[in-house]
């Protein structure tokens, strides 16, 4: 069994596990009050391009419901009667991020899960500044869910979500692979989801179908398909650059800056997105500090037997991690790849499929940031591939990416200017999410009592 499929084999196990918890207490409930306006004064506004950004200086933001309506010179804004004022007097005010690459738990309603963890979950993105979340696994119930949160019934990131997906379990024939499309279509998905293990020929079933019916399809890449077809297919969206490293047969050798330049070439013409999710893949191929990943702060967020998963993990024998010489070299390569990709002028896209290995929702944003950082991306290219970029991509969906009027208002307030500092997303004053603020002390007091709940029994907890 190769690294990946074990990988995603462990994903698998880890959900069931955490399905079969004993119930937690109740998650702290978020009181949803009828709607309220908000103006955001005096602050600093963060506009974001590709490759670099500006800061607009004593600006005035009103968002009526869950849309910006006006952004101006706070000296020529009025602020209308009844609008709540948060003042930004020293503070910087940037667009909400995305997770393009994220996970998100059965449904509650469905019995699999606890409701606290589904709530820790949503909960956690949002406290991170993640307003929106493209799920890529769906489970059942998983639509109702997203309507849940659009009506305010639960507080959350919007989402939009992949079905269930097509992998070499779930499509056994072209056939299968076509009627699946239909069907997550009509069940009101929002694109599909490949995973490996699919022939060739299930492939392409799946892709043609899912062109003739305008429905997107991304992820990874199937062994038997390859970058290259997968790209020629319309895939929309590389997650984890897969496939490409095999594709030059570079996994355990230097890549070329010919090779890499062949790779960019081809992304280009065929028009795709990346999604590098590179801290965690640092992390499956063995590549990252394993003591560092053990003393993440955020692992207390996450149930005991979550957690014992990934300490188990790290001791399995057969990874990169008992093949450190290979790992960093093909870190290395993946590094100098999303560089390329980058300069290049490959849309990149920001996600870090959390939660999984050490990757806690939320909180990874700020460990992919700093590993993109290292790769030599700009901050604003970094902070582009999770709003603007991101918002391009569900363009035909809704406006949100930018502090901009008609946009969601999705907003995360700032003591520092991200522009300058990668860890300025963790000094958070507060996070709007369609037009539901949350301050820094609902928010603290929300993420302690998650910490409570949770079962880390010390900051050395190590299973046996």
């Amino acid at each position: 069994m190769n690294t990946m499929v074990r990988f995603i084999t462990l994903v698998t196990l880890l959900t069931f596990i955490a399905a079969c918890e004993p119930a937690q207490p109740p998650a702290p409930e978020t009181s949803h009050q009828s709607p309220k306006n908000f103006a955001f004064t005096n602050v600093a506004v963060v506009n974001i391009a590709r490759n670099l950004g500006e800061i607009a200086e004593a600006q005035t933001v009103l968002v009526v419901g869950d849309r910006i309506t006006t952004v101006g010179a706070t000296s020529a804004v009025t602020v209308p009667s009844g609008f709540v004022e948060i003042d930004g007097t020293n503070q910087f005010l940037m667009a909400g991020l995305t997770e393009m690459h994220g996970h998100v738990p059965p449904a509650s309603s469905f019995g699999q899960l606890p409701e606290r963890y589904l709530d820790d979950v949503l909960f956690m993105y949002v406290a991170n500044g993640i307003t929106t979340v493209r799920g890529m696994l769906g489970y059942p119930h998983q639509l109702q869910l997203k309507q849940d949160i659009t009506e305010g019934k639960r507080t959350g990131p919007t989402l939009y979500l992949a079905g269930p997906s097509f992998n070499g379990n779930s499509i056994e024939s072209p056939e299968k692979a076509t009627q699946r499309v239909i069907e997550q279509r009509d069940q009101g998905w929002d694109l599909l989801k490949v995973h490996p293990g699919l022939t060739l020929s299930e492939y392409q079933a799946m892709a043609k179908t899912a062109r003739d019916a305008n429905i997107d399809f991304a992820g990874h890449v199937p062994k038997d398909v390859g970058l290259e077809v997968a790209l020629t297919e319309g895939q929309r969206t590389i997650d984890h650059l897969d496939g490409y490293l095999e594709a030059i047969d570079a996994l355990n050798r230097p890549a070329s800056k010919y090779e890499l330049d062949y790779l960019v070439d081809l992304t280009l013409r065929h028009g795709a997105a990346v999604v590098p999710t590179q801290a965690l893949w640092a992390t499956i191929i063995g590549a990252s500090d394993i003591e560092q990943l053990r003393q993440y702060e955020e692992i207390d967020y996450v149930p005991e037997a979550v957690r014992a998963g990934w300490f188990n993990y790290l001791e399995e024998p057969s990874l990169g991690y008992f093949n450190a010489e290979a790992a960093a070299i093909q870190q290395d390569n993946r590094q100098r790849l999303i560089r390329a990709l980058f300069d290049g002028g490959v849309p990149m896209i920001f996600g870090t499929d959390a939660p999984q290995l050490f990757s806690v929702p939320g909180f990874s944003a700020l460990r992919e940031i700093a590993v993109l950082h290292d790769a030599g991306i700009p901050l604003a290219g970094i902070l582009h591939s999770a709003t603007v970029a991101a918002g391009e991509y569900f363009a035909d969906k809704d406006l949100f990416g930018r502090v901009a009027e008609g946009h969601r208002a999705d907003l995360v307030l700032l003591q520092q200017n991200p522009l300058e500092d990668p860890a300025a997303l963790a000094g958070r004053s507060g996070v709007m999410v369609a037009g539901q603020w949350l301050d820094r002390a609902t928010i603290d007091n929300q993420l302690e009592a998650i910490r409570a709940a949770g079962m880390r029994k010390s900051a050395n907890f190590k299973p046996e």
